[in-house]
């Protein structure tokens, strides 16, 4: 619950680089995630431009329960050099996880489709299951009202929940004894 708060606490500072670390006597994993951009050139990172009219605004989801991914047993390896994990996380009008979907169309997320990290993938994707956010919204402002924080629609005369399309990746990495996790928001 405390790991949760400081997530919280870094994504509402506009998610700068801070870092929580947590360190358990077990069974040593370290997950880290980030945000990933879109690609430029399309694949499954590739996002619909929406062009917000003069009236509108935008106010980003904001993350607010994020279980870490727990590999546990289902993973036999007791050594793993940092492997990254990406997925596109679709997120509904409501702020629940909708689905998530394995990327690997880049370079530092092909490790996604290596059958032996079919455990990481499956850890990834239980953990953002049950991921919560504050909905993405629309913000429509009355004409000639728009605030200078157009995501802030406090002032809007209508809010709009919309679904997002977020990517995240996982860094998983194993060493024996000991397990840590990291998590860095860009």
């Amino acid at each position: 619950m405390r790991q949760a708060a400081l997530l919280l606490a870094t994504l509402l500072a506009g998610c700068a680089t801070q870092e929580r670390l947590g360190t358990v006597d077990t069974r040593s994993e370290s997950v880290g995630h980030q945000r990933l951009q879109p690609t430029a050139a399309g694949g499954s990172g590739q996002v619909q431009a929406y062009a917000l009219a003069a009236g509108e605004g935008y106010r980003m989801p904001q993350l607010y329960a994020a279980p870490d991914p727990k590999v546990g047993d289902r993973d036999p390896r007791t050594e793993l050099a940092p492997t990254t994990i990406c997925l596109q996380v679709v997120v509904d009008a409501e702020g629940v996880v909708e689905r998530s979907l394995p990327l690997t169309d880049r370079p530092e997320c092909a490790a996604g489709a290596a059958a032996e990290n079919a455990p990481l993938l499956q850890a990834a994707q239980e953990a953002v299951a049950m991921w919560k956010y504050s909905a993405a919204a629309v913000c429509h402002y009355p004409v000639g009202k728009v605030p200078a924080d157009r995501g802030d629609c406090g002032s809007a005369e209508r809010i709009e929940p919309v679904p997002v399309s977020l990517l995240y990746a996982f860094t998983f990495e194993i060493v024996k004894g000991r397990q840590t996790v990291r998590t860095q928001g860009k």
